[in-house]
């Protein structure tokens, strides 16, 4: 697992290469606010090696931020994370590896018969009961989240993760009300506060994809500061000083998706001093919680000239596109780390070289919105 010693360390050996704030506070120490993504790629051996090269590079460039999930690349993204922190001369302690559960993973392939493979595979031996799906292929439960954890970690072919999400848990509201699925995220939490205490997860947050940015009516819709709630109260049916592990949200955020800074859809912290509503990454930062954006440059979308509009285009410092898109997503108030994913080796660099360009202001990133 991180520690603080190693993480500042790292941030010692590399600090001085990048901009302003480029290594921001998160977990135990610091990380850097570029990260590596793992969720695109078919799932086969080519990509694989790909995959493994690039968070090598990436892990001997200046980025110590690794993030995956069970079910990216069919099972296999973890395998490769795993491979490639392990073989790599980077200390393991200055890396921050996060890994989610929450969707149904297939083994190495995509199965021909996802429906049968799910009954094979998770029904009939009792990993999954059936009324804890949701579109047959999600669960929240904790005794899912224990077994995912689990094969996590051996597929990592490591003792522990830095950061684990439940993930997408949204997907819960297509088969049961938000209060329902509100009891299953403290129940899950309980879990991960009890692998917590156990020494498996040094943290754990939701990794989202609607829940937090969209408007309060809409069918995906959470309530950051109930889901922060469920893990006060988790925290304090397992620890004994009532302190809780929640710490990080991820959720998509970029040039053209900045609804988790431009919605006013979360009620205030308790305790805090603005008023209600805000938006999904103030409330974060009101209550002090790491944000890791998702998408930073929209699956490759905002990599193509043209594609940020003119006047934002202008206002963010960055050689390329995906240098100034990544460049805005790190601007956002709040924002810890920002993922981009990727196996070109070439991409791994212009990616990492964004963060030798300082951010936006906070002033200057308000402006743009103005």
């Amino acid at each position: 697992m991180a520690t603080r010693e190693a993480l500042w360390d790292y941030r010692d050996a590399f600090g001085d290469a990048f901009g302003r704030t480029y290594f921001r506070r998160f977990g135990p120490g610091v990380a850097s606010s570029v990260g590596i993504g793992t969720y695109l790629g078919e799932p086969t051996a080519a990509v694989d090696d790909a995959s493994r090269a690039a968070i090598g590079l990436a892990l001997r460039s200046g980025v110590n931020h690794v993030d995956t999930a069970s079910n990216y690349r069919a099972g296999r993204a973890e395998r490769v994370v795993g491979e490639a922190v392990r073989r790599s001369p980077i200390d393991r302690e200055a890396v921050v590896v996060a890994t989610k559960g929450g969707f149904l993973p297939f083994d190495g392939e995509r199965p021909d018969d996802p429906g049968a493979y799910v009954r094979e595979r998770f029904l009939e031996p009792g990993i999954v009961d059936r009324a804890h799906l949701a579109n047959g292929a999600h669960a929240i439960s904790p005794a899912y989240l224990s077994w995912s954890l689990d094969r996590s970690l051996q597929r990592l072919g490591l003792d522990a993760v830095d950061c684990f999400y439940v993930h997408n848990p949204e997907t819960q509201l297509a088969v049961r009300s938000r209060d329902e699925v509100y009891d299953q995220l403290e129940a899950a939490f309980e879990l991960l506060e009890r692998r917590r205490a156990a020494g498996d997860i040094g943290a754990y947050g939701v990794a989202t994809w609607d829940a937090f940015r969209v408007p309060t009516d809409a069918d995906g819709y959470l309530s950051l500061a109930e889901v922060l709630s469920r893990a006060e109260a988790a925290g304090a049916a397992v620890g004994p000083d009532g302190d809780h592990g929640f710490e990080v949200i991820q959720l998509p955020f970029n040039v053209v998706m900045a609804d988790a800074f431009t919605r006013a859809n979360q009620p205030a912290p308790p305790d805090s001093d603005v008023d209600g509503p805000i938006s999904a990454l103030e409330f974060a930062h009101e209550a002090g919680l790491s944000v890791v954006t998702s998408a930073s440059i929209a699956q490759g979308d905002l990599a193509l000239e043209g594609a940020i509009p003119d006047d934002v285009d202008a206002t963010i410092a960055g050689e390329t596109p995906a240098q100034r898109a990544i460049n805005f997503a790190r601007s956002a108030p709040g924002v810890t780390s920002s993922l981009v994913g990727t196996t070109d080796p070439d991409h791994v660099r212009e990616n990492v070289a964004a963060g030798t360009f300082d951010p936006l202001g906070a002033a200057a990133f308000d402006a743009v919105f103005e």
